[in-house]
């Protein structure tokens, strides 16, 4: 994304590095992403979106000036070399994850890339590009009659509601800050409508909301929820931006009380798709998702951060848990109370989902699957100026003197 950009890609590097040294590999199933082809990616995005992502190049992009405008393509939303197969990449692994699932191969699968929940039919939005969630989605209504998106992230899932907005056969559940705020949409009013009126359930929120505030709405809510529609199968993503500290959030979770969520929908035994999300303080995104990694397998995580290539990091005190702020929960119990009330009547009037599973077109059938995606050949060598743009640039870890990731590293290892 850039040196100046909030989001930084390699946090995935340091959770893949957490996940490792505790061991936690040695308890799961690694399966390596496929590269996702266009054909698959216009299951729900425009075909001259798909094809400008995969044309525009740093080095192009002035012949782009029209569509860079038109597809949202900005500051928040750049250009930059392996675009597109960065998106095939987490996209990929959203859509093998769903797999799996759909064919008893797992019960839990995780893909801490994935999660881009802003992007649009034909725009990017909110550092997103592909929505892999939209796409998992649609790819497990193949097999279940009901899915069920739920959100953590401190910002509002809109990109994924305003795809099924309309739609009975999924339900989507956000938890996130509103207001003035990006992308300020998901108001408790938002139901959604046509056939998915009272699918879309949103419990707007303000800043400094803690563990036990959180876990006294998303928990029953959740329980309503799963109790009236049902779901073959869940998707929780899991953005980290909603814990205490991060750069872009003012939300004030502990990675407990972060973790709280996905224990908690994992004790239904439904199948359960676990993607990422946003997360802007890199050293607790990576504290977050292997804690989470650890919570799914029963893995009680020891509190001494093991040593990896990224132990600096987490200096001073090199621990797996982060202490929440004295900030103020502008979060009362009456408004809190209030809301949940309201959901819990939109809940309670929800009528049973009619549509059935061989309504389905015949688009999103299986016959495509082995062709959506495209195996790496290992054949064919790579360019060195493929490899090139494996590497990652040193100057993507820090912004400037005032970032506070680069604050944390206290001494230089050998």
């Amino acid at each position: 994304y850039g040196p100046g950009h909030p989001m930084k890609p390699h946090r995935i590097r340091m959770a893949h590095s957490l996940i490792l040294n505790y061991g936690l590999y040695k308890k799961m199933e690694i399966y390596r992403p496929d590269l996702v082809e266009d054909e698959l990616m216009t299951m729900f995005h425009s075909d001259d979106y798909v094809h400008f992502l995969q044309s525009v190049t740093p080095d192009n992009m002035n012949d782009y000036s029209r569509e860079l405008q038109r597809y949202n393509m900005d500051v928040d939303c750049p250009v930059f070399d392996g675009l597109y197969k960065f998106c095939q990449i987490y996209t990929g692994a959203s859509i093998g994850g769903a797999r799996k699932l759909m064919q008893g191969n797992a019960d839990i699968c995780i893909n801490w890339s994935g999660g881009l929940h802003h992007a649009k039919k034909s725009e990017a939005s909110g550092f997103c590009y592909i929505n892999d969630i939209v796409l998992a989605i649609l790819e497990l209504l193949n097999h279940y009659a009901r899915v069920l998106y739920i959100d953590i992230d401190i910002h509002h899932g809109d990109g994924v509601e305003e795809a099924f907005y309309n739609t009975d056969r999924v339900m989507t559940a956000s938890f996130h800050k509103y207001g003035e705020y990006f992308p300020g949409t998901g108001g408790v009013k938002d139901i959604g409508v046509n056939k998915g009126k009272k699918y879309s359930i949103n419990f707007p929120l303000m800043d400094g909301i803690d563990d036990q505030s959180y876990q006294s709405i998303f928990k029953p809510i959740m329980a309503k929820i799963m109790e009236t529609f049902q779901p073959g199968a869940v998707v929780l993503q899991c953005g980290a931006d909603s814990l205490a500290g991060d750069r872009l959030g003012c939300f004030n979770l502990s990675l407990k009380g972060h973790a709280a969520c996905v224990d908690y929908m994992k004790s239904f035994n439904v199948p359960l798709l676990i993607l990422g999300g946003g997360g802007y303080t890199v050293r607790n995104v990576a504290r977050c998702w292997a804690n989470e990694t650890g919570a799914v397998l029963d893995q009680k995580l020891s509190e001494e951060i093991p040593y990896n290539e990224y132990y600096e990091y987490y200096g001073p005190d090199f621990n797996l848990h982060i202490t929440p702020s004295n900030m103020e929960n502008h979060n009362t119990k009456k408004y809190m109370e209030d809301t949940k009330i309201e959901l819990f009547e939109c809940l309670s009037s929800l009528p049973k989902p009619s549509v059935q599973i061989k309504q389905m077109p015949q688009y999103l059938g299986g016959d495509q699957k082995e062709s959506s995606v495209k195996e790496p050949n290992p054949d064919v060598r790579i360019s060195t100026r493929e490899a090139d743009k494996m590497v990652m640039d040193e100057r993507e870890y820090y912004e400037d003197d005032k970032d506070q990731d680069r604050e944390a590293i206290p001494m230089q290892l050998s």
